[in-house]
C-alpha cells in the first residue's frame, strides 16, 4: 500500500460516518470595517514599496502625465479600459494580445485597487484600467498609478475592501526568487522592474 493509498484510506474511515446527503452550511464572517489610512500610513507605504528595491514617485494629478511620459518609453502597453488621457506615446491597447506580442512590449501601465502600508503591497482586482493578470506579468517593466486614497493600514484592511470574488494580483515589488544559497534574482515570473506613481 503506497502512502496516498493509506492516507485517503484514513479520510475515508474518519468520514464514514457522515450522511452522504449532508452538505456544508455557508457561515457568515463578520468582517471589520476597513480602516481609513492616515498620511503616516501613506509614507509607511512608499517606505516599504521601496524596501522591495521598487521606485516610488509622488505626484500631484498636474504631474501626472510628465511622470507618466517620462516612465513609459517604448511600446507601452496599456488596458483597453484605462482612460485615454493616461496612454502614454507607444500605447498598445491590450486586446487579448498572445503572450507572444506581451513578451515584445517594453513595459505595462495600469492601476490599482489598493496598496496596503503594513506590507508595500499593491493589489489588483483586474477592474478597470487593470488589465488583465498575463498583462501584468510578462512585460519587463510594470508602472503602476495608486492613489493615496486607495492606500490602507493593513492586510485586514484590504480583505474588507476587496471583493472575494474577483480575481486578485497582489505585488511586493519586482517579481523575486531566491535559491537555497539566497541568491536573489529578479524577473523570473514577472516584472524586473515595478514603478509605483504614487498620485496625492
Amino acid at each position: 500500500m503506497s502512502a496516498r493509498d493509506e492516507i485517503l484510506g484514513r479520510i475515508r474511515a474518519a468520514l464514514r460516518d457522515v450522511p452522504a446527503t449532508e452538505t456544508p452550511a455557508d457561515v457568515a464572517v463578520d468582517r471589520p470595517a476597513p480602516a481609513a489610512a492616515s498620511p503616516a500610513d501613506v509614507d509607511t507605504f512608499v517606505e516599504r514599496v521601496a524596501d522591495y528595491r521598487a521606485r516610488v514617485v509622488r505626484c500631484t494629478p498636474d504631474e501626472l502625465a510628465a511622470h507618466i511620459a517620462a516612465e513609459c518609453t517604448g511600446r507601452v502597453l496599456v488596458p483597453a479600459d484605462l482612460p485615454t488621457e493616461l496612454w502614454p506615446a507607444g500605447a498598445v491597447p491590450d486586446h487579448a494580445l498572445p503572450v507572444t506580442e506581451l513578451d515584445d512590449v517594453d513595459a505595462v501601465l495600469t492601476t490599482a485597487a489598493l496598496g496596503i502600508a503594513e506590507t508595500g503591497t499593491i493589489v489588483l482586482d483586474h477592474g478597470p484600467g487593470q488589465g488583465r493578470r498575463a498583462a501584468t506579468l510578462v512585460p519587463d517593466r510594470h508602472v503602476c498609478i495608486v492613489r493615496a486614497d486607495q492606500v490602507v493600514p493593513d492586510v485586514p484592511s484590504a480583505i474588507a475592501k476587496l471583493d472575494p470574488t474577483r480575481p486578485q494580483t497582489w505585488i511586493s515589488g519586482p517579481s523575486a526568487t531566491s535559491d537555497i544559497e539566497l541568491d536573489r534574482v529578479e524577473g523570473v515570473h514577472g516584472p524586473r522592474n515595478l514603478v509605483v506613481l504614487l498620485l496625492g
